[in-house]
């Protein structure tokens, strides 16, 4: 346990900044199962709705660094090379 104010209210501040960055990357992940699961029921054009509402989700998590942006390109790509290869 930190001895330090300081220290003790940076403790403070990871379990706050810890529980709002865990439920945005849960947010995130729900984004991405949404559009893998319209994938799966063959709807393209739900699969596409959901893709751009999912994409704009992953760009204000990535906006926020609790992804790394790259890793936002990587899965808004992956997502939509999937709707696009539907038939």
């Amino acid at each position: 346990m930190a001895n330090i104010a300081s220290a003790r209210k940076r403790a403070r501040q990871d379990v706050v900044r810890n529980a709002h960055n865990s439920s945005l990357r849960s947010t995130l992940r729900t984004a991405i199962k949404a559009v893998r699961k319209a994938i799966a029921a063959g709807d393209k054009a739900a699969a596409t709705s959901t893709l751009r509402a999912s994409q704009s989700i992953i760009d204000r998590i990535a906006d926020k660094r609790i992804i790394h942006k790259n890793t936002a390109s990587r899965a808004k790509s992956r997502l939509s090379a999937a709707v696009k290869a539907m038939a």
